[in-house]
């Protein structure tokens, strides 16, 4: 309780209420101060698998993204050798094994390719970018089984930009 004392030396009620709020603050550990993160398009404990027997020669040649969060729609990707070209950006990639690549440094898995190589389902095992490519742009019924993996392996189908059918 303040007395006349204190307040004549300013140490009255706002003082104590601004010293009470100071050691609340103190005890909210700083967290207020912490940078939001990016939702992920992955739910992290769903199941996840590449798909072993996807290999840098079965990814060679044209492809065309149909669906895609992290690269959209209609984007234009060629692997050639250990080069990839998106849009015309060329970009290193290295295969890692099992289904495992990397583009330019960045971590792709392939999740599903269908046995013709015409249709891939892709994507960042930590969720930052998922896509799915197809040599012609027309998957048909070959997307609606990307999207059934996708689904699986946790990603949330409802980011994906394009048309699904």
């Amino acid at each position: 309780m303040a007395t006349s004392g204190d307040k004549a030396q300013g140490r009255g009620p706002t003082r104590a209420a601004l010293l009470a709020c100071l050691v609340l603050a103190a005890c909210g550990g700083g967290s207020a101060e912490l940078p939001s993160a990016a939702i992920p398009l992955r739910n992290p404990t769903a199941p996840l698998a590449s798909q072993a027997n996807a290999t840098l020669d079965r990814l060679q040649g044209e492809w065309q993204v149909v669906e895609g969060a992290g690269l959209a729609p209609g984007t234009r990707l060629t692997i050639a050798g250990e080069t990839a070209t998106l849009d015309g950006a060329r970009l290193p990639i290295r295969d890692l094994s099992s289904g495992r690549f990397a583009f330019a440094g960045e971590e792709v898995w392939v999740h599903w390719l269908d046995d013709d190589d015409r249709t891939a389902a892709l994507g960042d095992p930590g969720g930052a970018r998922v896509w799915i490519m197809d040599r012609t742009g027309q998957p048909r019924e070959r997307l609606t089984a990307a999207r059934s993996i996708l689904d699986w392996y946790g990603y949330d189908l409802g980011r994906l930009s394009g048309q699904e059918g």
